[in-house]
């Protein structure tokens, strides 16, 4: 059997209509899994559970919509999963946002707010929310996805940056936690995705341009090259990985 072999696993992944999320999904499924697909839109969760259950057969996806701001919507994609798939092996916590560009000085109170409570407080939710049954079968495996940014300086995404490094310390904790019980949790950072929350940048020709130069591969990345570290991270061959922080940005040495 394949060390990548998920058949029989579960796994839930935020952010998944799109994006790392979707191409994270169909990676997961293609190895065997069953996903269940979330974002905050119900009509596009429908749409990739549609395709993923078209290409690999009926049964293999659900979609259940989930704001991750609300504590009671991501406790409810978590009964839904366990309702429909009976537990939960694998959660990917790739949901996040950014409503803000610019210097730390400009950013209202509302803004780094919503970007702390996004991306670190729903992460540690939905993290507790599964934990629990990982621990008790001793088997599990956690995967955020954080950021390059958490590991760099930046005047344009500050906030962001923050968030993520402190995404990659929840990792490092909960590992050290969840180890005894066979439960891990990495995280992965990637570089400049080509993706609608990259939009900003990608589009912008002189930006994908010099981002491309500044990496050993020449190139931006796309969701299915960060898909690939997730599927590692869920399988048994990472079985000896946790608390670790996997950089996938083309190369660049940190």
């Amino acid at each position: 059997m394949s060390l990548f072999d998920l058949t029989g696993k579960v796994a839930v992944i935020t952010g998944s209509s799109k994006g790392i999320g979707k191409a994270s999904a169909f990676e997961l499924a293609e190895h065997g899994a069953k996903v269940v697909i979330s974002s905050r839109k119900q009509d596009a969760c429908d749409a990739v559970a549609a395709e993923l259950n078209a290409k690999y057969g009926k049964g293999t996806a659900i979609a259940v919509a989930a704001n991750i701001s609300s504590k009671d919507a991501l406790q409810n994609l978590v009964d839904e999963t366990r309702a429909a798939f009976g537990q939960i092996d694998v959660l990917v916590c790739n949901a996040a946002s950014n409503p803000y560009y610019g210097p730390q000085a400009g950013i209202t109170d509302e803004q780094f707010r919503k970007i702390l409570d996004n991306n670190i407080v729903s992460n540690h939710w939905l993290i507790s929310m599964v934990a629990p049954e990982m621990r008790a079968r001793k088997d599990g495996s956690v995967i955020i996805i954080s950021s390059i940014g958490g590991l760099r300086g930046t005047p344009v995404i500050g906030a962001y940056g923050i968030s993520k490094a402190a995404d990659m310390q929840l990792a490092r904790n909960l590992a050290h936690e969840y180890g005894p019980d066979n439960v891990r949790v990495n995280c992965i950072a990637p570089g400049l995705i080509r993706t609608d929350f990259a939009k900003v940048l990608v589009d912008d020709p002189k930006r994908q341009e010099a981002a491309s130069r500044s990496v050993p591969l020449r190139r931006i990345g796309e969701p299915e090259d960060i898909a690939g570290g997730v599927v590692f991270l869920a399988s048994k061959a990472a079985a000896f990985t946790t608390g670790q922080v996997i950089v996938m940005d083309g190369g660049v040495t940190i």
